[in-house]
């Protein structure tokens, strides 16, 4: 994999709450408002360790608000949820797009585990 991610599309579609990123070299991406919620880069959802790491519940209705450019690296993306402290990326949304069916599965057991709800 190329050392620089660069995206070719970013589309957020507000009715099915799902961005759409597709990147040069012809990798896309669906992913819904509540993963990149609950996977946000952010210090408040992942701490400063892997052990600090949150789970996040209650976010299955989330939806995006605002999409800011973040420089030419990233984007932040600002949850209607009021939760606008992450920033995203190129390199972190492609990998939120290559781990999907993992994390979603890891995230979904954790909810389990500590008996939370989507």
């Amino acid at each position: 994999m190329s050392q620089d991610i660069w995206p070719e599309a970013l589309d957020y579609d507000p009715a099915t709450k799902i961005l759409h990123v597709r990147f040069e070299g012809g990798d896309a991406f669906a992913l819904p408002a509540e993963y990149l919620r609950v996977e946000s880069p952010s210090a408040e959802v992942q701490g400063h360790s892997p052990a600090q790491k949150q789970t996040v519940g209650g976010k299955r209705a989330v939806g995006i608000r605002k999409i800011e450019p973040v420089g030419n690296y990233a984007v932040r993306l600002v949850f209607d949820d009021m939760h606008d402290t992450g920033i995203y990326s190129w390199r972190y949304l492609h990998e939120l797009g290559r781990e999907q069916e993992k994390r979603w599965t890891d995230y979904l057991a954790a909810l389990s585990a500590k008996g939370l709800q989507r």
